[in-house]
């Protein structure tokens, strides 16, 4: 796909987020790596409802902006995901609603902030790593990120927001969404004792789509209130 068909997409994507609540105002990010290693990724301060596509920022693959309007001051977050999961070709931050107050929860297990709810929770995000607090743009949170060796491919940073990479700019939109919802489903059934996947269900899941869960063998310890 060309480059301008690329930011196309970003675009398309960015406005179906904004326009469906999950990200309001100027918040959240989206970038796409490119076959020569440089990125496309939204400039800070932009509404992804309202992006124009000649804008978008261009970095080479050191980082360096190239063309376009100045980059998110996420780009620390988005270069330690792609360092650590090579398979990553598009990465979606969101501060979408019932993902952050999850965030908030003090039964949330880092490891995996959600238990195996729903199948599609697990094939289109797997499990979700939970990162400690840090503000906007701090370059720790990079080494957060690290720390997780590129196991997971959706993350939550605490009292901000999902991050998820996928291996195209679809899957990481269709990750974030269903991350998005499975949180939703999750703050609806609280304290209710709903009834999770087995490990049983969760192993036939993993056999039958080749999904790469870091927790397997701990699905039954979680402990989820």
């Amino acid at each position: 796909m060309s480059e301008s068909r690329l930011r196309e997409e970003i675009c398309r994507y960015g406005r179906s987020l904004f326009e469906r609540g999950l990200t309001p105002g100027s918040s959240g990010n989206i970038s796409l790596r490119l076959d020569d290693g440089g990125w496309l990724v939204t400039p800070t301060n932009a509404s992804l409802g309202f992006l124009d596509p000649t804008r978008i920022s261009r970095l080479d693959s050191k980082g360096k902006l190239v063309a376009g309007d100045k980059p998110t001051k996420e780009i620390p977050l988005h270069a330690a995901l792609y360092e650590s999961r090579g398979s990553a070709r598009a990465i979606v931050h969101l501060h979408s609603t019932h993902a952050v107050a999850l965030t908030m929860l003090p039964e949330i297990d880092p490891r995996a902030a959600l238990p195996p709810m729903t199948p599609y929770y697990l094939m289109r995000a797997g499990e979700t790593a939970l990162v400690p607090y840090y503000r906007p743009g701090d370059p720790a949170v990079a080494d957060a990120i690290r720390g997780l060796a590129g196991k997971y491919s959706s993350v939550l940073l605490a009292n901000h927001g999902p991050v998820v990479a996928g291996d195209s700019l679809e899957a990481a939109v269709f990750a974030t969404e269903e991350l998005e919802e499975t949180a939703k489903l999750y703050l609806l059934l609280r304290n209710l004792n709903p009834r999770y996947l087995t490990p049983d269900q969760v192993s036939d899941l993993v056999k039958t789509f080749g999904l790469e869960l870091p927790l397997l063998d701990d699905h039954e310890g979680h402990d989820h209130g």
